[in-house]
């Protein structure tokens, strides 16, 4: 039995969805968040030394990092071959996209969701104005110039066909699901109509509302 350590509010909640995708059985032991770091509980390290989700296990296999979970299930499971492209351009852009999420996307809407916070955070009030100023300059100068060619790219992509590799939902469209979502909350999606229309579609889904009824509800802090 296949069992995901579900942190909340994590990139977990995808990896429940491809699950769904795929019709397999799984378990799910749920996990809470430290109120004040937002941190996984020591619990979790348990199951891996960083205390990260998502985390799988599969029998005496442990798994942990999206990307690499979402290719072992597929090595595993996915007989019909459904989810990944078998050759050909339309394998490389799957393995693009696959490793754009979290190498390329991910870490640019990490900097942005902190320095979003800094201004919010607990401080001396003679500080805050230098605090706010200094987060606005590194979105400015320098998180902006890198992110918008990135949702620039990802529009266009996404206005050439219905998901990313073609007209046939993939896992890549499931690995990035999460920061485009992430982006969603973070930056205003008026210049993007295609990523709001796939944001919509897949959440849309049968196999993704199951699993967020599974889940829970989510957001991507």
């Amino acid at each position: 039995m296949i069992t995901v350590h579900h942190l909340e509010n994590s990139r977990s909640q995808r990896i429940l969805w491809l699950l769904e995708e795929l019709g397999l059985d799984y378990e799910i032991v749920e996990y809470k968040r430290d109120p004040e770091t937002a941190s996984g509980p020591e619990s979790l390290k348990k199951v891996h030394p960083l205390g990260k989700s998502p985390v799988i296990t599969d029998g005496d296999l442990t798994v942990a990092e999206s990307g690499a979970i979402i290719e072992y299930l597929l090595d595993q499971y996915d007989v019909e071959k459904r989810l990944r492209p078998t050759d050909g351009k339309a394998l490389l852009d799957y393995r693009y996209w696959l490793h754009f999420a979290e190498g390329s996307l991910m870490p640019l809407l990490v900097m942005k969701l902190v320095m979003m916070k800094i201004p919010e955070s607990p401080m001396p009030f003679f500080v805050k104005p230098i605090a706010k100023a200094i987060s606005g300059k590194v979105q400015e100068k320098f998180i902006l110039p890198r992110i918008t060619p990135q949702m620039q790219f990802i529009e266009k992509t996404l206005g050439e066909s219905t998901w990313f590799v073609g007209e046939e939902l993939t896992a890549a469209d499931i690995q990035m699901s999460f920061p485009l979502q992430a982006s969603s909350t973070r930056m205003s999606m008026t210049e993007f109509p295609n990523i709001a229309r796939f944001i919509k579609q897949i959440e849309a889904l049968p196999a993704y509302q199951k699993a967020l009824a599974k889940g829970g509800a989510f957001t991507t802090l």
